[in-house]
């Protein structure tokens, strides 16, 4: 493969067998292959064989990145726009995603695909590639709000996509252990796992539940090319990051230039939130802990979303006053109702027994509401439960859905909400959360009811009908995540998931 991301045809790949580059003799031997005597056009393009070379690239890249967490990588651009890599990306993106301000479709632009990529993959190389501003677009939140998200043109995705793909491998060997937010091979759920695992086993008695203000459009360009330039300067990886970060934002026609924060809704946008925090909270925060704390101390984040356990409370609160000034430092704030520092763990059930108080505070992370409770045992565990939340503006959403769907069939209606239920429960079923899901299913099942009802006056369905059809339609909660100690073990291979 040629540095501008050609293949050379006229070398013949060879059958590699089971074993082959392994300390152990192969197993049988190498046979060489003939060219095929048809389709000679795509004789060499087997998408196997290319994956296989973008990742020893990759390894390449990350063998160089291992030998020194000091040393900074200066050649880097011309793996972006490497035309194999620039394809395997527009596979890799949603195929019925929103389109961009160019309004140009992933059919479109499959079309003639294989002129475009060259185009694309000319104009990186050339320095004629121009970003284009992101069209904002608003989701709504739980809590009524609308959390605004950029979406780019395709040709934006492609090589924001290319350029994550090949930074990522740099920055994952730097990333810390107890980061969890939008890196490869790791899901909330693993964050889930490793909250509970810390407290349940590290001694916890306070925890810190934490949140920053507006934190992808507080994000400053400066001190984020900064950081980028502790470990990569390559000036075209520079110059393109400052492009995307400066394309600024088109809302109603109008385009507005950003002068800080980054999109939500890039391919970007992810890893460089995990870079600015990273430096920022990640490094200081394992440096408070090994050089401050006397006590256990876990650190769990999710993107902006983070969760410390402490087992003093004067470190505790020492750590959220110097946690404040540091964020400061770098323009970002907690947010003042959504950070807190409450009693937390089997130290604070036992000392509010003792006083004759209630049960712990909770904290909500990641969707669930998290409250000190009992295993079966009598043992100190961490429950979970569904935000309650987060599962009305659910029902909510699905109700003012379901009234568009009002003259749909029943089996059309049925089939949607049986993929809506499937979802959540496939995200909301984790132990000991059966009741909340149960609670969900029997939500829907009303709304859907009471739509049915309202397409005529001379309905006869009453719940024992009602009953049947949900039993055929809305399937029943099921658990798809083991304990977190279990799935967690697995993971970490004796590695502490909060360090």
């Amino acid at each position: 493969m040629h540095e501008d991301g050609k293949s050379d045809n006229s070398i013949v790949p060879k059958k590699l067998t089971n074993k082959e580059g392994s300390a152990l003799p192969s197993a049988e031997s190498v046979e060489e292959r003939e060219l095929a005597k048809r389709n000679l056009k795509h004789q060499n393009k087997s998408r196997a064989q290319t994956r296989q070379d973008l990742q020893s690239e990759l390894d390449r890249i990350r063998q160089v990145a291992q030998r020194s967490k000091e040393e900074k990588l200066k050649t880097l651009w011309h793996h972006v726009y490497n035309i194999e890599r620039l394809r395997e990306s527009y596979f890799a993106t949603k195929r019925n995603a929103a389109t961009g301000i160019d309004h140009e479709t992933w059919q479109s632009y499959g079309e003639d695909l294989e002129e475009n990529l060259q185009d694309l993959s000319a104009r990186l190389k050339r320095g004629a590639y121009r970003a284009k501003p992101v069209r904002r677009h608003y989701i709504p939140k739980a809590d009524g709000r609308k959390r605004p998200i950029g979406i780019p043109v395709l040709e934006d995705k492609i090589v924001q996509r290319s350029t994550v793909e090949v930074m990522n491998t740099v920055y994952e060997i730097d990333f810390k252990g107890f980061s969890y937010g939008f890196r490869p091979n790791r899901s909330a759920h693993n964050a889930l796992d490793a909250v509970a695992v810390g407290i349940t086993r590290k001694k916890v008695g306070w925890v810190l539940d934490a949140d920053i203000v507006g934190f992808f459009d507080a994000i400053s360009h400066e001190w984020m090319i900064k950081f980028i330039k502790h470990r990569i300067s390559d000036e075209r990886i520079l110059r393109h990051v400052k492009k995307w970060l400066n394309a600024g934002v088109m809302e109603a026609g109008k385009v507005t230039k950003a002068i800080k924060g980054t999109p939500q809704g890039g391919s970007i946008s992810p890893l460089l939130a995990n870079i600015y925090l990273h430096y920022v909270f990640d490094l200081w925060a394992d440096q408070w802990r090994k050089r401050t704390a006397t006590g256990d101390v876990i650190i769990v984040r999710y993107a902006d979303d983070f969760v410390v356990g402490f087992q003093h409370e004067h470190e505790a609160k020492a750590f959220l006053e110097d946690l404040k000034e540091r964020l400061a430092r770098f323009a970002l704030e907690l947010h003042p109702k959504k950070t807190r520092l409450i009693r937390f763990g089997r130290f604070a059930a036992l000392n509010r027994k003792e006083r004759g108080l209630g049960s712990p505070d909770t904290f909500d992370f990641l969707g669930f509401t998290h409250y000190c409770g009992r295993t079966k045992s009598g043992k100190f565990g961490v429950g979970r439960s569904t935000i309650r939340s987060r599962m009305r503006a659910k029902v909510k959403a699905i109700a003012i859905e379901l009234r568009k769907r009002m003259h749909d069939g029943i089996a059309a209606t049925g089939s949607w909400l049986r993929v809506v239920l499937l979802g959540h429960y496939r995200y909301f079923g984790v132990p000991e959360n059966h009741y909340a899901m149960r609670l969900f299913r029997d939500e829907i099942t009303r709304k859907w009811r009471t739509i049915l009802r309202r397409r005529s006056h001379k309905t006869r369905l009453n719940w024992s009908r009602m009953g049947r059809l949900a039993r055929k339609w809305l399937p029943w909660p099921e658990i798809y995540h083991p304990y977190p100690w279990q799935r967690l073990c697995v993971i970490t291979r004796g590695r502490s998931p909060v360090r």
